[in-house]
């Protein structure tokens, strides 16, 4: 009994913090989304139902951005892994010289504040004196390109930015996922004359599961939720609201409309998808099962 009570008595500071920062503003958020809070209803608010969940799904704006929310998730999901596992893949061979310098140096987009490197790519983007205008002018002989101007270059801008910033994380993960594989598997795969594309799909492939399987599952719920790019790469959504993504138009609902109960739904909304999304994806993947 005395060491669970000195068990709670340090745990307890914890405790209480996550319940001031989690658990309260997640069950108001709850409660909110049930009332009929806004701009003008900001004290005498009142439980209305189902009512602020129902206009959500009503209408056509929610589900179109939660296509390109999809969309913006599965694309930089897709190149986050491909070129992290490539990297560390590459990293992880004998031959290369100054390892650990390609490893901080690739680090640096992801150990960098979002908003810093956001706003960083958002200066490159500019079509008068942005690097990458530059870029294309001069060495490709293009025409400079309206990024921040037209919907479909500034969701681009938008995706090139995020997914500078999230490779180097499934880079880290899948290298040291690499240095568990024991070289005897490949030395014995070398003997039997497997090629190294066979090498990769059947046995580094496999033994990479457990631990990028929960990595993709992180970074898809960080993609889906990551308001820091699109609001600053975009400046809040534009042109014209056409680069927004759910949560970056929960933001604008609640503290631009001041549609507090609306936001508060659409929000309760974004994390039943995303509760749902990880059950299902570490289930159907077998992630926590172990490795024959």
């Amino acid at each position: 009994m005395r060491t669970r009570l000195f068990i709670t008595f340090l745990l307890a500071p914890a405790l209480f913090v996550i319940l001031a920062v989690v658990l309260f503003p997640f069950l108001f958020n709850v409660i909110l989304s049930f009332s009929n809070a806004n701009l003008y209803h900001i004290r005498d608010w009142r439980l209305i139902g189902f009512a602020q969940y129902a206009s959500v799904f009503r209408q056509t704006l929610f589900w179109s951005i939660l296509l390109k929310t999809a969309l913006w998730t599965v694309v930089n999901i897709v190149f986050h892994v491909a070129i992290g596992v490539f990297l560390a893949i590459v990293l992880h061979q004998k031959f290369i010289r100054g390892k650990s310098a390609w490893r901080v140096a690739l680090i640096l987009p992801w150990a960098l504040p979002q908003y810093i490197s956001a706003l960083t790519w958002r200066g490159m983007f500019n079509y008068e004196y942005g690097a990458v205008n530059l870029l294309i002018t001069k060495y490709l002989h293009l025409s400079p390109v309206q990024w921040l101007t037209s919907p479909f270059e500034a969701f681009l801008a938008v995706i090139i930015t995020n997914i500078w910033l999230g490779f180097p994380f499934m880079m880290v993960i899948a290298l040291g996922g690499l240095q568990s594989i024991p070289d005897e598997l490949y030395e014995a795969a070398d003997v039997d004359g497997a090629s190294k594309w066979f090498q990769f799909w059947n046995i580094t492939a496999p033994l990479l599961r457990p631990v990028m399987i929960p990595a993709i599952t992180l970074g898809t719920v960080w993609t889906f939720n990551n308001i820091n790019v699109v609001w600053l790469v975009s400046n809040m959504g534009e042109p014209a609201d056409s680069t927004h993504i759910l949560v970056s138009y929960v933001y604008k609902a609640a503290f631009n409309m001041y549609r507090f109960g609306w936001a508060a739904a659409l929000s309760v909304v974004i994390f039943a998808i995303l509760f749902i999304f990880a059950q299902v994806f570490l289930k159907n993947t077998r992630a926590t099962e172990p490795v024959y």
